[in-house]
């Protein structure tokens, strides 16, 4: 498939507030080997991975995703904001995604969290924690509509909990991880979400799946 076909394909709908999730599983569901997402990639999922940033307005990422990850700040032209979710102070100036960026990220949290000074501009969505549900209205009041969900499982699950996730782009990397690793949602328990299939690809033995809430439109 061209690239045209899969930026229309992986399009963001126009006109709306969107968010839609990037994850790579394992065949048996392990969401990262030795840790680290990085030992499910493929050619295939970095390419998905690198069109889901290509395609969206901004990044929406958990803090410890960013610290296990080692995420650095946006480079596209134009800039792509990362927008890092924390509760807790667990972020600090020196990390790469404030030192090596082409544009302040953003850092979502709550006002009783204990964070530094930080380069960036902070979002404070509720008191104790964080709203999400206004983190992702205050995104879009700043006209970042189309929002790329990275990670990690815990922000995912409760997103996903909150009827805050439009769409799930996954990539089933052909492993068998074992391991304790976790899933790609994790968190309370919750009635189960009804999916539809939007759309599968193939490359090579690496799957390429689209699912959308069946009540998103």
């Amino acid at each position: 498939m061209t690239d045209t076909a899969l930026e229309s394909l992986y399009a963001y709908p126009p006109d709306q507030t969107w968010v839609t999730a990037n994850f790579v599983s394992s065949v048996d569901g392990a969401v990262s080997v030795d840790g680290r997402s990085s030992g499910l990639g493929s050619p295939a999922d970095k390419h998905i991975y690198s069109l889901g940033r290509e395609l969206s307005d901004v990044v929406l990422v958990g803090a410890g995703t960013v610290l296990i990850e080692g995420y650095r700040g946006a480079r596209r032209q134009p800039p792509l904001p990362i927008a890092v979710v924390t509760a807790r102070g667990t972020l600090t100036p020196d990390l790469p995604l404030f030192t090596d960026t082409s544009v302040p990220p953003i850092v979502i949290t709550c006002a009783s969290a204990q964070l530094p000074p930080l380069p960036a501009e902070v979002i404070i969505a509720g008191d104790d924690q964080v709203d999400l549900g206004v983190a992702v209205a205050e995104l879009a009041a700043r006209g970042l509509h189309k929002i790329n969900l990275e990670g990690g499982p815990r922000l995912f699950g409760t997103m996903v909990a909150d009827g805050l996730v439009d769409a799930l782009n996954l990539t089933v990397s052909p492993l068998l991880a074992v391991g304790d690793s976790t899933r790609i949602a994790h968190g309370a328990v919750i009635p189960p979400v009804d999916l539809t299939l939007a759309s599968v690809l193939r490359a090579d033995d690496v799957l390429l799946l689209r699912y959308q809430r069946r009540n998103s439109s």
